[in-house]
């Protein structure tokens, strides 16, 4: 957060928590005028600060209700074959998160599916049929005990 001073780091936290916030809402909390707050986030998002604005929906309302965990262990551990195995598997629409890991796997993939019939679809027909692949070993999510998509930052709080 190299840069930041405390408005931008409380902008940044706003817009997480609520991205439809107006500029002037922005302002009205900052207690600025719209303008600098306007200035301040098109500065952040040309700093990639911010990458995108999205909606995040209910997965049980758009049939995505059973969330797996997928660890993946390579045979091959190669710069090529790690790359490749990461280009492919983030094709995959069933694969919301993808990370390169250290430990006893290589890689953990977030799956979101309908049902055990559509992971079993998804394991059969896409993941399995990635080169490179020695084991797989599934864990599915019972209940969320929490999921959050803001960072927490680092901001004096009695400033909002």
């Amino acid at each position: 957060m190299e840069g930041l001073d405390q408005i931008d780091t409380q902008i940044l936290d706003l817009l997480q928590h609520d991205a439809r916030v107006t500029t002037k809402e922005l302002a009205d909390k900052l207690g600025l005028t719209i303008t600098p707050v306007s200035v301040r986030i098109k500065k952040l998002e040309e700093a990639g600060y911010i990458k995108r604005y999205v909606a995040i929906l209910d997965r049980d309302k758009v049939g995505k209700a059973l969330i797996a965990f997928t660890s993946v262990q390579l045979r091959e551990h190669t710069q090529s074959a790690l790359k490749a195995f990461e280009q492919k598997s983030v094709k995959i629409k069933e694969v919301m998160e993808c990370y390169r890991l250290t430990g006893n796997f290589d890689f953990l993939l977030k799956i979101a599916i309908r049902d055990m019939r559509e992971y079993n679809d998804f394991l059969m027909n896409k993941l399995s049929t990635l080169p490179n692949i020695g084991s797989v070993q599934t864990y599915f999510v019972l209940s969320e005990g929490k999921s959050e998509t803001a960072y927490p930052l680092d901001i004096n709080l009695s400033a909002r």
